[in-house]
């Protein structure tokens, strides 16, 4: 019975300034690289070894994987990355502090970008310079794939495609997986992997550095899953 393990990237510099990420490329902290390596260490100790890995194509997930990976000893390890699996985009609230924010706005307001389901930040335009559009990493894409910013459920329809289409037939072949990515990306898989009501969804919360392990069935329901 194949297995997998989901991995949310070490804190990274924005986490630590208490600022909205979304798909602005910043890098981990020490804390992160710690955190990453860690990671690693446990799955090491646990005696997992994997087939493929997946990330996002940003920096803060990309080097989780690797510093885990080292520990591993598995940095051969065949790895696809894909904008699908990078974190929610949050619009024109990218850069700000998220204190600050709260104040702005007002706390309700705040809460209902942050934890709703289907109500989306404010959108940038694509003239400002935060815009995906501008980055060469998104040049493939079609102008309606790059988001102006997005709640959890735009996220969730993105990023499901990848699951079904490349990752899911994988495990479906009992190859045992590692996806590092993002927290709302994880809570997405969480959700469908544990059959999550919406509301319980938006009460879910993944810790960075922590990896999740689920034992899948052949047809790649979970048995069981724990944090390492």
């Amino acid at each position: 019975m194949p297995y997998l393990a989901l991995l949310r990237h070490g804190e990274s510099e924005w986490n630590r300034k208490n600022l909205f990420t979304g798909w602005t490329d910043v890098d981990l902290t020490d804390t992160g690289i710690s955190e990453a390596k860690n990671a690693g260490q446990l799955m090491k100790k646990r005696g997992l070894h994997f087939d493929i890995a997946y990330t996002s194509v940003l920096k803060r997930a990309i080097r989780t994987l690797f510093l885990s990976l080292d520990e591993l000893n598995l940095l051969w390890l065949p790895v696809k990355k894909s904008w699908r699996l990078n974190e929610r985009h949050y619009g024109a609230l990218q850069g700000l502090n998220k204190a600050e924010t709260g104040k702005k706005y007002g706390e309700d307001q705040l809460k209902i970008w942050r934890r709703s389901y289907d109500v989306s930040p404010p959108a940038l335009t694509r003239d400002d310079q935060r815009y995906p559009g501008h980055d060469p990493r998104y040049a493939n894409l079609d102008e309606r794939e790059i988001p102006l910013t997005e709640c959890l459920k735009d996220c969730l329809t993105r990023f499901f495609p990848y699951w079904h289409d490349t990752i899911r037939p994988e495990l479906l072949k009992g190859k045992n997986v590692l996806i590092v990515a993002h927290g709302n990306t994880l809570r997405a898989l969480e959700q469908h992997l544990d059959s999550l009501t919406n509301k319980e969804l938006l009460e879910l919360n993944i810790p960075t550095g922590k990896p999740l392990l689920y034992k899948l069935d052949n047809d790649c329901n979970p048995i069981e899953h724990e944090y390492l």
